[in-house]
């Protein structure tokens, strides 16, 4: 777990689409300057344009360092942001994920779509079962985690997990609380699955 205060690698997850509301591209580019002003990296999955592109170039904007990490497929699609201070091309989606977990310290899920999805259950479940030990946070800004966040809670009535996994994530109400959070996050014991 990082022990507070200092440069940290922030991996953040976010939508490559071009369509979504401005108020979500606003939210972007707000991490993205709070995310240099702290002295952070960003690493991230690469691409130019959505909300990937919006925060990308908010953190070289304003002085911050980039890492963008993207499949060659997508690559030759020409969504590559070619500003960033290093692009790592995979071969594959799996590997791209890969390198962005052991290329982090912390991970922030902003509003995404699918791959924003599986790749923030894939570091709740590698958080869970102790592969990593970084913070996890939901950006859950104009609610739009509610529903997620409430399957996770029928997940621990039910059973389907311990309650004690609340601990894996921390839910964030805009960008500022978001970056609070992973520059002083410390290390809580969590529950063993089994």
């Amino acid at each position: 777990m990082h022990d507070g205060g200092g440069e940290v690698r922030i991996c953040v997850y976010c939508s490559s689409s071009t369509k979504v509301d401005e108020r979500y591209f606003e939210m972007a580019r707000e991490l993205g300057q709070l995310l240099a002003a702290g002295g952070h990296t960003l690493i991230y999955g690469g691409a130019n344009i959505g909300l990937m592109g919006t925060l990308a170039r908010a953190v070289k904007e304003a002085g911050g360092q980039v890492v963008g990490v993207i499949p060659r497929a997508l690559r030759d699609y020409g969504l590559v942001y070619e500003e960033a201070d290093e692009v790592i091309v995979t071969e594959t989606m799996a590997e791209r994920k890969a390198l962005m977990e052991q290329r982090a310290e912390a991970f922030i899920a902003l509003p995404g779509g699918f791959g924003t999805l599986e790749e923030l259950l894939q570091v709740l479940t590698l958080r869970q079962l102790r592969y990593l030990d970084y913070p996890i946070v939901v950006l859950n800004a104009n609610g739009f985690y509610d529903v997620l966040l409430s399957h996770f809670e029928r997940l621990y009535d039910e059973q389907f997990a311990n309650p004690g996994f609340r601990q894996l994530y921390y839910v964030a109400l805009d960008a500022a609380d978001a970056m609070r959070y992973v520059e002083m996050a410390e290390s809580a014991p969590l529950p063993r699955k089994w």
